[in-house]
């Protein structure tokens, strides 16, 4: 096809033509003419005169095949431009036939290509919806999976439910007691703040009986140095009145003054022991708040003590 569309350049009749000129190739019967010739030609210098005469039979020969070969190069030509125009024409249509088989290769091509890019398209979608369908059995593998489980789940579940019952109904009765239980805890709640009560009465009545109890030991320690003087005074009361019975005994020396004196001198008969005894040294033997009733044996008067008796049990 190459070859076809290569035109021969425009001088090339010009060239076969100027070919055609030139000399004959020499037959066999001069060919030692030719040679001679030839050897004269490629001499440096001129042809001598002498050599460049021919016999006339050569120079006829070689015009006769000189004729004959410009016959023959004619006949060539002609048939050459003939088959130029020939070839002209056959390019000619050849290359209209290439130009329709172009554009109806160009057609051919675009609806190949059309119909490639279709069925391109078409595997593309149906590439994406394989993909699609893979994704899709892919998730319906997951939920069956994930149905399982929750079905697992769910037998689980109830199992858990029905022990969360049974434990609900076990949890129901203990409340029972547990609000029994309670009911005595508040019960024994009630029972611990009366008795916290009765604790917190006891001891403000402790502490008032403790501050009664102070002052009436304050009140019999008092009493009890009055009681220390009066027997002071009761010792020099019977120590005067001794001295007067010894002066009346001395100055009435009698049997009876004498018998007087004696009994009046003795402190066993008039004035008992026990009835004046020291009721200050047992208060500080005996020392405390509960020691107020040991001090009865001693000289306090009954009427003062009953009546410090009530203040003290208030």
């Amino acid at each position: 096809m190459a070859g076809r569309n290569h035109l021969p350049p425009p001088n090339a009749l010009k060239i076969r033509e100027v070919s055609s000129t030139r000399a004959p190739y020499p037959s066999h019967h001069n060919h030692h003419a030719l040679i001679e010739e030839d050897r004269y030609r490629h001499r440096s210098g001129p042809i001598p005169v002498s050599a460049g005469r021919y016999h006339p039979a050569v120079i006829d020969e070689r015009i006769v095949i000189q004729h004959r070969e410009i016959q023959t190069l004619l006949g060539d030509n002609q048939r050459l431009a003939a088959t130029h125009v020939a070839l002209k024409q056959e390019l000619a249509a050849a290359q209209q036939e290439i130009s329709h088989l172009s554009a109806a290769a160009a057609s051919v091509k675009a609806e190949r290509d059309a119909q490639v890019r279709e069925v391109y398209e078409r595997s593309l979608k149906m590439e994406a919806e394989v993909r699609s369908i893979d994704a899709l059995n892919a998730e319906l593998a997951q939920v069956r999976a994930d149905v399982q489980k929750l079905s697992a789940s769910r037998q689980e579940l109830a199992a858990q439910l029905q022990t969360i019952n049974t434990d609900l109904s076990v949890s129901r009765s203990e409340l029972k007691e547990v609000q029994a239980v309670k009911d005595g805890i508040e019960n024994m709640r009630k029972e611990l703040q009366r008795g916290r009560a009765a604790i917190e009465y006891e001891k403000k009545t402790h502490s008032n009986n403790l501050e009664q109890s102070e002052a009436m030991g304050k009140n019999m320690m008092a009493m009890a140095h009055e009681v220390e003087k009066l027997r002071a005074e009761l010792a020099n009361a019977e120590k005067r009145a001794r001295a007067a019975a010894a002066a009346a005994a001395a100055a009435n020396p009698s049997p009876v003054v004498h018998a007087y004196a004696a009994s009046y001198g003795n402190s066993d008969m008039g004035y008992g022991g026990s009835f004046y005894h020291d009721p200050y040294a047992m208060h500080q033997a005996h020392g405390g708040p509960d020691a107020g009733p040991q001090y009865g044996a001693g000289a306090v008067p009954l009427d003062l003590y009953d009546m410090q008796r009530p203040h003290a049990h208030r």
